[in-house]
């Protein structure tokens, strides 16, 4: 069962509930990113020049 939670703070795509799993990453200010966002954040973070 897949429920719609809301959409990416970064990309804007819907991001869902599947079955009990967020399909996606909550931070601390209540924000909600799919994985792909959040691991490009992660990496720049990492490697501030690139």
């Amino acid at each position: 069962m897949a429920e719609l939670v809301g959409e990416c703070a970064g990309c804007k795509k819907d991001i869902y509930c599947l079955d009990g799993f967020l399909n996606g990453v909550v931070t601390k200010d209540k924000e909600i990113f799919c994985f792909e966002c959040i691991d490009s954040n992660d990496e720049k973070e990492k490697n501030p020049q690139s």
